[in-house]
């Protein structure tokens, strides 16, 4: 009987384990994880459109993740999304030209901001705005465009 109590328990544990070990993974892929590095700074960048973007996204260049999405809101004035990113402070020599593009990535649809930097001797500071952006793909538009394009051509004939 104390045998059987024993495994039980230890089963339990285990079982137990194994649900916290599959909780803390799937923070980690939905990116819900709140941290924050408050030992960077903050950079500006205006899109048309961002689509899915969340806060936390990863910033990145070249495919390395220099930051993460702060906060995402809107100007008033100019009715664009306004994306704040927190970049990490080891990457202080960001080109005052480059460029932001919000990209999809993995089969789920993740999507990040991609920094693509330019040759610009001066460097980004914190506050400053990136002034070249490119907004994301919607898919939904893009068919839709596919569609009125061939809808436009008419029938074809064979």
């Amino acid at each position: 009987m104390v045998q059987t109590r024993t495994i039980e328990v230890a089963v339990g544990l285990f079982v137990a384990a194994g649900l916290g070990a599959l909780f803390v993974l799937a923070m980690k892929v939905s990116n819900l994880t709140a941290f924050t590095d408050d030992t960077g700074y903050q950079l500006v960048a205006k899109f048309e459109n961002v689509g899915s973007l969340k806060v936390g996204a990863p910033v990145s260049i070249a495919g390395v993740r220099v930051g993460r999405v702060g906060n995402i809101g809107i100007d008033h004035t100019t009715h664009e999304a306004v994306v704040k990113l927190n970049i990490n402070k080891e990457y202080t020599d960001i080109p005052a030209d480059t460029a932001a593009s919000v990209l999809t990535a993995g089969l789920l649809g993740e999507q990040y901001v991609a920094l693509e930097p330019g040759g610009d001797i001066k460097a980004l500071r914190a506050g400053d705005e990136i002034k070249l952006t490119q907004p994301a793909l919607v898919l939904e538009k893009i068919i839709g465009q596919f569609l009125f394009s061939k809808a436009q051509e008419g029938p074809s004939k064979k």
